[in-house]
């Protein structure tokens, strides 16, 4: 599908763009997002350009995985003085905005089936965590998921060390539905990881498809 920009009371959520390769660069060479986000160690400009000249682009032309750059709208962020880093994420952001995260609905294959499912997939830079930007885009990707591209259930899923993603599942009011054993593989290793869904009727849309709930 053609890219689409989205909007929030802070941020704007728009496709990667190769001005912001620097900016990409900075925050994925982080130990902090490299434990637990498949991205390569270290991460090089090389790397950062691949993911946005290829793998976000191709990503949004094949329909298999939708992410959104997250910025801020007024320029300003909350700035945590890391000099060059906070620099090359507001040249990044165009009009001033700062690169706070990435955002995206990933593993699609279900989507234009009968599942109408979707994973959602997040991390934030270092500087810009605790603030609320992640739960804040990920309201606005999830309705627009929800109201557009008829999603009927959305996933999140997570190794189960990563509190931090768990908190922001939560703020959205995923619910969790367990444990799932070596889930995940990560730096060659399987790990495990919780697994949660949110559907549209969580948050007050209907669904096209018929749902009967298990008795409790």
């Amino acid at each position: 599908m053609d890219p689409i920009t989205l909007h929030t009371e802070r941020l704007v959520l728009r496709p990667f763009e190769e001005r912001d390769e620097a900016a990409v660069a900075e925050a994925c060479d982080d130990p902090d997002i490299q434990r637990f986000v498949p991205v390569p160690e270290p991460y090089t400009l090389k790397d950062a350009a691949e993911f946005v000249r290829n793998t976000s682009r191709n990503g949004w032309r094949d329909d298999t995985m939708y992410n959104f750059g997250l910025f801020t709208r007024d320029g300003g962020g909350e700035r945590g003085g890391e000099g060059g880093r906070e620099a090359a994420a507001r040249e990044a952001g165009g009009e001033g905005g700062v690169l706070v995260g990435s955002m995206g609905l990933v593993r699609l294959e279900l989507l234009r089936t009968a599942e109408r499912q979707a994973e959602l997939g997040f991390w934030t830079a270092r500087g810009h965590r605790r603030k609320g930007y992640t739960a804040e885009a990920g309201r606005a990707v999830a309705e627009w998921a929800f109201s557009a591209l008829g999603v009927e259930r959305l996933e999140w899923v997570a190794q189960v060390e990563n509190e931090g993603s768990r908190a922001v599942a939560q703020r959205l009011g995923f619910v969790e539905e367990g444990i799932q054993r070596a889930r995940i593989v990560h730096r060659g290793t399987r790990r495990d990881a919780r697994i949660a869904a949110l559907l549209p009727s969580d948050w007050g849309y209907g669904l096209e498809t018929p749902y009967l709930p298990s008795p409790r």
